[in-house]
C-alpha cells in the first residue's frame, strides 16, 4: 500500500490525536500511525490532570463535551508536611482552576472524533521508519497486517514518545539535556472513594506521597520508592500502612482504602532534545521532552507543542508562510524549559534524597513554609500550577 498525505503522524498519543483533530479543523489531511492496538490506547492509565489551556482547547475544537460532563474540577491543591495540609486555592490566585479527567479518557474521546471525521488511524503498525524528512517528500514505512506500506507526505509530526522511532532517526543532529533522578514512583490505582476532594502532596521523612483521584469512585496514589523497587516486595496491604503513614494528620484523618486495582513503578527523569525540528520533522510530546510528573505536565506540554504546530502548518498551507515552522521548536521550547524549572522545582522540594542531610530536610521545609505563608510564593506556584499561556508561534 502506498498513499499520499499532507501530515504524516507517527503515535496516536495526546500528541498525535490532538494534532489530527487540529488540522483537520484547519482542512489539511492527515494519516495516523501508532504501533499499538486501538485498545491499549484507550485503556493505558496515564496522568490525569488538566490545565486550563488545555480544557479550553478540548472544548473549543469540539471534543471536550464527555470531559465537561464526566471531569472533577479543582480549584486549589492542598501541601501537607509535618502532618498539616496547606491548601493553596487557585481561583483566588489565578481565577482559573485544574481538571481531572483521565489522558485515556481524552484518547478515548479523540480517537471517537477522529474515526468519526474520516481520518485513517492505522493501529498495530509493525517496523515503522521515517525517512527522507530532508527532502520534500518524507515518507513513513511499516508493515500493516503483514503488508508493506508506506505514506508519502508534506511534513512528518513525530508524536510517537519517549521510546519511538523518530526521534532517533535524527538523534544526530540533536542536543540532548537530561538528568535521572534517583527515586522513582510507586503508583496504584484503587477501588476506593478519594479522601479528599482536591489533590494532596505530602512531604514526609519516609518519603513523597500524593494523593489524586480519577473519578469519585476510583482514587489514584503515588508513593515515593526507589528506582528498582520490586513490586513482588510491595503486598497490598504494605501499600496502604505506608500510605497511611505518610499522608497521616494531627487530627488523625484516614485514607478510604479499598481493593488495589493496579499498581507499577514510574522512574523519575528531565529529559529535553534540541531543537525539535530538522528538515520537514517535527517532534512533539514525550518525543522531545519529558518532566517528572511531580507538576502533572507531560500531557498539557504535548498539547501546547502540536497547538504551536497546527496552526504553523495551518499557515503554512493557506499563504505559504514557512516562518512559523521554521520557529516552531524555538516557540515551543520556551514553554518546555519553563515548565521544567517548575517540575523540577516541585521534585526538588517534595522528595527525601536517600541518606541523612540534615541541611536538605531543612531547607526542604523552609520552602514549604515560604509557599504556604506567603501569597506572591502562593500566586507564582498556582500561575505555573493551572497552566502558562499557550502560544501560537511567532509570526
Amino acid at each position: 500500500m502506498r498513499r499520499r498525505t499532507q501530515v504524516g503522524i507517527v503515535g496516536a498519543g495526546p500528541a498525535g490525536l490532538v494534532l489530527s483533530h487540529l488540522l483537520h479543523r484547519e482542512g489539511i489531511d492527515s494519516v495516523v500511525i501508532e504501533a499499538r492496538s486501538r485498545q491499549h490506547c484507550e485503556q493505558r492509565v496515564r496522568a490525569g490532570v488538566l490545565e486550563q489551556g488545555t480544557v479550553d482547547l478540548l472544548t473549543e475544537t469540539g471534543v471536550g463535551e464527555r470531559m465537561k460532563r464526566e471531569g472533577l474540577i479543582h480549584d486549589g491543591v492542598e501541601i501537607r508536611f509535618r502532618e498539616q495540609g496547606h491548601r493553596i486555592d487557585f481561583k483566588a490566585l489565578t481565577g482559573h482552576g485544574i481538571t481531572i479527567y483521565a489522558q485515556q479518557e481524552v484518547v478515548k474521546d479523540l480517537i471517537a472524533a477522529r474515526l468519526g471525521a474520516g481520518t485513517e488511524i492505522v493501529f498495530e503498525a509493525e517496523d515503522a521508519t521515517v525517512r527522507d524528512f530532508d527532502s520534500t517528500k518524507p515518507k513513513i514505512r511499516f508493515q500493516n497486517r503483514g503488508e508493506a506500506s508506506e505514506i508519502v507526505c508534506d511534513f512528518i509530526a513525530g508524536c510517537d514518545g519517549f521510546h519511538g522511532v523518530c526521534r532517533p532517526s535524527i538523534e544526530n543532529a540533536l542536543t540532548i539535556y537530561e538528568r535521572v533522578f534517583p527515586f522513582a514512583w510507586l503508583g496504584i490505582l484503587a477501588a476506593a472513594r478519594p479522601s479528599s476532594e482536591e489533590l494532596i502532596y505530602c512531604y514526609h521523612n519516609r518519603g513523597f506521597a500524593l494523593h489524586s483521584m480519577r473519578t469519585p469512585e476510583i482514587t489514584r496514589l503515588y508513593l515515593q520508592c526507589a528506582p528498582d523497587e520490586d513490586l513482588a516486595e510491595w503486598p497490598d496491604a504494605r501499600i496502604w500502612e505506608e500510605l497511611q503513614r505518610r499522608l497521616a494528620t494531627r487530627d488523625g484523618r484516614k485514607l478510604t482504602e479499598g481493593p488495589i486495582l493496579q499498581k507499577g513503578i514510574t522512574g523519575m527523569r528531565s529529559f529535553v532534545a534540541e531543537p525539535m525540528q530538522y528538515g520537514r520533522m517535527y517532534l512533539a510530546g514525550d518525543a522531545a521532552h519529558i518532566v517528572p510528573p511531580t507538576g502533572a505536565k507531560g500531557l498539557n506540554l504535548a498539547v501546547a507543542d502540536v497547538r504551536v504546530l497546527a496552526a504553523a502548518m495551518g499557515e503554512f498551507y493557506a499563504s505559504g508562510n514557512v516562518g512559523p515552522l521554521e520557529h516552531y521548536s524555538e516557540t515551543c521550547l520556551r514553554r518546555v524549559w519553563l515548565v521544567q524549572r517548575f517540575s523540577l522545582w516541585m521534585t526538588s522540594v517534595l522528595h527525601r534524597i536517600h541518606g541523612d542531610d540534615r541541611f536538605e530536610e531543612r531547607r526542604q521545609l523552609a520552602e514549604l513554609e515560604y509557599l504556604t505563608s506567603s501569597h506572591a510564593a502562593a500566586r507564582s506556584f498556582a500561575e505555573n500550577y493551572v497552566g502558562l499561556p499557550m502560544a501560537t508561534y511567532n509570526s
